[in-house]
């Protein structure tokens, strides 16, 4: 027998404290290389978006893949690849951790239209606020002070 999964993933990490270090114009360029450690991993790619501070990434995990590997898998590559090609000078790493949250398929569409949405979704919120919002949306225990 073979093996089936729809497992949908929104993951989601900000830069180091949250700084603002990731310019709009070097993004689709990080965004592609992101692109390529995903599909090396197997993973479907949906949509793929952010802002200065943070990335939403909305795929499917192919099931030999873990979570937590395929983050610091994207994280440690990306943050070579920024020096590298000095796509944004300033800025200085990943902040620790993540979010990963799943959905049922039927919520696709709804989250490829938010993650394209980023922009106009943040002139109403922070990426702190957006953040607090997912945990309790799907019932996660957090301590505030983690939240940096």
């Amino acid at each position: 027998m073979s093996t089936y999964t729809q497992i949908l993933y929104q993951i989601v990490f900000s830069t180091k404290n949250r700084e603002k270090t990731l310019a709009e114009s070097g993004r689709e360029k990080l965004y592609r290389y992101i692109r390529g450690i995903l599909k090396k991993k197997n993973c479907h790619l949906y949509q793929m978006g952010g802002t200065e501070d943070h990335i939403h990434i909305i795929t499917h995990i192919h099931p030999t893949t873990a979570v937590a590997d395929l983050v610091k898998d994207i994280k440690l590559a990306t943050s070579d690849y920024i020096k590298t090609e000095h796509l944004f000078p300033k800025f200085n790493g990943w902040q620790n951790g993540y979010g990963a949250f799943t959905y049922a398929i039927t919520a696709k569409d709804n989250l490829i239209n938010y993650v394209k949405n980023q922009k106009e979704h943040h002139h109403k919120a922070t990426f702190k606020e957006e953040y607090v919002r997912l945990l309790k949306e799907h019932q996660i225990e957090f301590d505030e002070k983690y939240l940096l």
